[in-house]
């Protein structure tokens, strides 16, 4: 089924996203932005931490998750270990979110409108670990670039 396609892509990113943040040698770093680059690395986690909460997390697995985007680009200066507590602890929402989705859901319309047109959950989940994929490249580059 899909859902266990769909966790061992969640597990792998977020697993990397963790390692990304980990790596950070100095934990300042990843709140630089310089020059193109508008976002820093902890933006971008914090998120992609949202995002995942308000679409897996609430949306789909009832949690009381309420999503907060301004902050989560305005936000500085959380610690390092705070940020991989925060990767963990969305890890697990996702993994018993997706645990409990039937097949039936999957095929259903995503309960809330993201995009100009309706999707189904199956293609609102797929296009979650794709823009997971995106800014963890991001985050990638941030680092290798701008954590010296």
């Amino acid at each position: 089924m899909l859902t266990e396609t769909l966790k061992t892509l969640f597990n792998r990113d977020l697993n990397k996203l963790k390692s990304e943040i980990s790596s950070y040698k100095n934990g300042a770093n990843l709140w630089i932005i310089d020059k193109e680059i508008a976002n820093s690395a902890g933006n971008l986690c914090l998120h992609l931490i949202g995002n995942l909460n308000t679409y897996i997390g609430a949306t789909l697995g009832g949690s009381n998750y309420i999503r907060n985007r301004e902050l989560e680009f305005s936000l500085k200066d959380i610690p390092k270990q705070q940020l991989i507590n925060m990767i963990e602890a969305t890890l697990t929402v996702v993994n018993e979110t997706l645990d409990k989705i039937t097949e039936e859901q999957l095929n259903s319309e995503y309960p809330t409108l993201v995009f100009q047109k309706k999707t189904s959950t199956e293609f609102f989940l797929v296009h979650l670990t794709t823009h997971l994929a995106y800014h963890l490249g991001q985050i990638n580059y941030h680092r290798r670039l701008l954590d010296v």
